[in-house]
């Protein structure tokens, strides 16, 4: 009996010990580099992000912010990779849109809702539905009475299947009944390509990657999928002062942590990333590429997540949406 006593007591003070060294750890957090790691390529919009809010969290953190891409699959093989990864804050997710629509789609690696805490969401940026100067349709009402008038007659693009171009799409085909074609891209850039030489009708272009090809007249603005107009438009109406009510889609990034981090790194986290994304310099930087500076707490973001996990299950299984 007297064994067992003071095995217990020994594995007590064992796991306090551990615990105590947890804590004064995450105390020192960060006390060397983090690796930032985005599931998509280099050069796109969430890497150039990404490197932007990097430069800022190593200036408030006082330690380098190192970016690493480990691309495919839809952000799914970078997220699995941090999912898998020490829970001591030096490894950091930096996902998009794609970490919400994910679990509906396909069969992962993870568990998106148990395998991390989500800590920021870093930006937002809405999606403009575009269609070739030429067009015949000079608003969204006039796509949307075409495509009554003849279904699955025209097209709308996306950079790839289960994007949130696509996404915002059906949810655009839900909610007003209408049917259309979806031709998926590898890629935002050929995406827009095709719908300037209109080989395409319509696509709910990224902002940050379409705004200069509006204002340059290369193509034509239907509406914003945000719940407000764009200042940069401030003439092109939403979707939903088009008539569909309550549409409101915006493409964002934000940080998560692998789960298990202790609530003291969240929370130190969730600072530093707040403090970059204040910094003058980094939303200058920003808004050069359409994007509006968020910083949510940890606690707004899980819940933002988490809505907008239920939300895309939603139009997947309504539209009977799948990917190869």
């Amino acid at each position: 009996m007297k064994k067992r006593t003071h095995l217990a007591r020994a594995a007590l003070a064992a796991a306090l010990g551990l615990t105590a060294a947890a804590a004064a750890q995450a105390a020192g957090y960060p006390d060397k580099p983090i690796t930032v790691v985005v599931p998509y390529s280099a050069g796109g919009g969430a890497d150039n992000a990404a490197r932007i809010i990097a430069q800022g969290m190593a200036e408030t953190s006082g330690q380098s912010v190192v970016i690493e891409n480990k691309g495919g699959a839809s952000g799914s093989i970078g997220a699995a990779y941090v999912a898998r990864a020490n829970p001591d804050g030096y490894t950091v997710l930096y996902d998009a849109s794609a970490f919400a629509i994910n679990p509906a789609l396909r069969k992962l690696p993870y568990d998106a809702k148990k395998d991390f805490i989500p800590v920021s969401q870093a930006v937002s940026v809405p999606n403009i539905l575009v269609a070739a100067p030429g067009s015949a349709f000079g608003s969204l009402s006039d796509f949307i009475k075409a495509a009554k008038d003849q279904p699955n007659h025209y097209t709308y693009a996306s950079y790839g299947p289960g994007s949130l171009a696509q996404m915002a799409a059906e949810l655009l085909k839900k909610d007003t009944g209408i049917k259309a074609i979806h031709v998926p891209y590898k890629g935002g850039a050929p995406a827009i390509v095709d719908v300037m030489g209109g080989q395409v009708d319509v696509y709910f272009a990224n902002a940050a990657s379409s705004l200069n090809y509006v204002t340059g007249g290369k193509l034509k603005a239907l509406a914003v999928s945000s719940s407000r107009r764009m200042p940069e438009l401030p003439d092109v109406p939403t979707v939903a002062e088009s008539g569909v009510k309550n549409f409101d889609v915006v493409e964002w990034n934000g940080f998560f942590l692998p789960a298990g981090a202790p609530p003291e790194v969240v929370a130190r986290l969730q600072d530093v990333v707040q403090k970059a994304l204040a910094r003058p310099e980094t939303r200058e930087k920003l808004g050069k590429l359409g994007l509006t500076p968020v910083g949510s707490s940890a606690a707004d973001f899980a819940r933002f997540v988490d809505e907008e996990q239920t939300r895309w299950a939603e139009v997947v299984k309504a539209n009977n949406i799948q990917v190869n």
